[in-house]
């Protein structure tokens, strides 16, 4: 008899993300821009700086990148949280590489973050999704991981709008 094959694929490790790493992120990142926003190399490498947690799964199949309350960080979006809380962490961007979709990075990549965040002592974890042009996948996943909406807002002189989630976290 001959042994049924499995899929013994293994599950890619999430690692911290290192500036041998930026020519890719950007390459990602930038393909995705009309979801994301456009960077610059220097951008990026400043954003990576001021980063309270920025992760890549394998050589690049996804990327994460989030900011705490102190961030010098000038979006609109981090700034409507930073007026609203003391104390919490934004998740800027989450890619995960066209090829790479479905294999549960995003999910992986955002329990990875709520652990480094209780550990951090951090107690909430805030986001936007678009709400024109719609997400409707991110809006359910958000849902799924726990995330509550709790405003929204117009930017970019009305070319978009958005949604603000907000999940809490225990320690």
């Amino acid at each position: 008899m001959i042994p049924k094959q499995e899929n013994t694929r293994a599950r890619l490790p999430i690692d911290r993300v290192s500036p041998q790493d930026e020519p890719a992120i950007l390459a990602l990142n930038n393909e995705h821009a009309a979801e994301l926003s456009w960077l610059e190399p220097e951008r990026l490498s400043f954003l990576l700086g001021e980063a309270f947690y920025a992760r890549r799964v394998g050589a690049l199949e996804a990327f994460i990148m989030t900011f705490d309350q102190d961030a010098r960080y000038d979006s609109p979006n981090f700034l409507w949280f930073r007026e609203r809380y003391p104390h919490f962490v934004y998740v800027d961007r989450v890619v995960v590489a066209q090829e790479a979709r479905g294999r549960g990075h995003a999910r992986r990549l955002y329990e990875d973050l709520f652990d480094h965040v209780s550990r951090a002592g951090q107690t909430i974890v805030t986001c936007e999704v678009n709400a024109d042009p719609p997400n409707p996948a991110s809006d359910a996943f958000h849902a799924a991981l726990g995330f509550v909406e709790v405003g929204d807002a117009v930017i970019h002189g009305g070319k978009k709008a958005v949604r603000y989630y907000t999940r809490p976290i225990s320690g």
